[in-house]
């Protein structure tokens, strides 16, 4: 009896064994399994409720930045997490570009020199006009603004704000009355930007 018994629980054991052998078998290995970076969970960047692109696309003189930015393909950028502030030009802003270059902006071909030009309109953080003073701000792109405020008239590096503290969930929307040109949008590449350029 003795021997039955050990000779059953060898075989338990043994098939046992072999089940655990053949489940990590199937098992993916490290090397097999996504990465987290690779993970569609952490890949994904969901946008912030009512950010940026929802307040200015419900704003009626944003429309023409708005088509810009999705022209710019970045679209994602500002609706990300933020915080940001954006001094989005008005329609009338747009429309006192010389003829002809807003249409060549919105081309695909301009894609980069666009999203540069929009880039030279986003400052990190959350600046609200309550805070804005006669200072300088840092856009995205590390050049700086010079903001100046006047007889309670604040002004962008020569643009003046026409609506300030449209907020959003991810930052804060002042509109301005001109759009801001950097002096090397002409010449600049996409590669040439910072790695935290909204073109990237």
């Amino acid at each position: 009896m003795k021997s039955s018994k050990l000779l059953v629980l060898v075989v338990l054991l043994v098939a046992t064994a072999s089940f655990q052998t053949a489940q990590a078998q199937d098992h993916p290995t490290t090397s097999d399994h996504p990465s987290k970076a690779e993970h569609p969970a952490k890949a994904e960047h969901p946008a912030v409720a009512n950010n940026v692109v929802v307040v200015a696309s419900g704003t009626d003189n944003l429309k023409t930045f708005v088509a810009a930015v999705e022209a710019a393909g970045l679209t994602e950028k500002f609706q990300g997490k933020g915080p940001i502030t954006v001094f989005a030009p008005t329609d009338a802003a747009f429309a006192k570009l010389p003829k002809g270059t807003l249409e060549s902006l919105l081309e695909p071909a301009n894609k980069s020199k666009l999203a540069g030009i929009l880039a030279c309109h986003v400052v990190p953080g959350k600046i609200m006009a309550a805070d804005v003073k006669t200072m300088k701000a840092t856009n995205v792109s590390g050049q700086d603004l010079v903001i100046e405020v006047t007889d309670g008239h604040v002004t962008v590096d020569g643009a003046t704000v026409v609506k300030a503290d449209i907020e959003a969930g991810n930052g804060v929307i002042h509109a301005i009355d001109t759009v801001i040109i950097p002096a090397d949008a002409a010449g600049a590449a996409a590669s040439e930007k910072p790695k935290d350029h909204p073109a990237h």
